[in-house]
């Protein structure tokens, strides 16, 4: 088996459809199990909409990060500061809100590359804390957080048609 070797590109305008692509895809793989076709597709429909991704890609307190295994995406990182964020907090604060990994390179470390990455945005931008909403049945990225030194600080709702989820809010301190 090959080495495989991720870059991770900043990504701009140019790359609105391959976030949308991705988007799609990595949110279908995690998610459509446990969710109804309906809600699933009215989702995907808003959420990666052209206007809407072209909005965030638009926006100077979003910073996306595209995972690259040669031409092909296989991931992305979606980062919010200021009023970005999806909840109100300071500006000490940075908000990871996706990190997107195709089920094709889950265990591959492509995570670790994207969350590393989030980290030293954070860094470079002298933030305090990183924080985000996870599903909490998602456990297999509670356990990535947790891992990477995240604590639980609350949880709040994620509808997803009409669907009323409980996402918990993990952050961690920067030094």
């Amino acid at each position: 088996m090959k080495n495989m070797s991720v870059i991770i590109h900043k990504a701009g305008i140019k790359d609105l459809e391959t976030i949308q692509s991705i988007g799609r895809q990595t949110f279908s793989e995690t998610f459509a199990e446990s969710n109804s076709e309906e809600a699933m597709k009215t989702y995907l429909e808003e959420s990666f909409s052209t206007e809407k991704v072209n909005s965030e890609l638009n926006n100077p307190d979003s910073h996306f990060y595209i995972a690259w295994e040669e031409d092909i995406p296989v991931g992305y990182l979606k980062l919010n500061s200021a009023s970005a964020q999806t909840e109100a907090h300071d500006d000490t604060y940075m908000e990871i809100e996706r990190i997107y990994v195709k089920q094709s390179h889950h265990g591959k470390k492509v995570g670790q590359l994207l969350y590393d990455r989030a980290l030293n945005t954070a860094q470079s931008f002298n933030k305090n804390y990183l924080w985000l909403g996870v599903w909490e049945k998602n456990l297999r990225a509670i356990n990535f957080y947790r891992k990477n030194g995240f604590e639980e600080f609350g949880s709040h709702t994620f509808r997803l048609g009409d669907d009323d989820q409980t996402d918990l809010m993990m952050k961690k301190k920067l030094s």
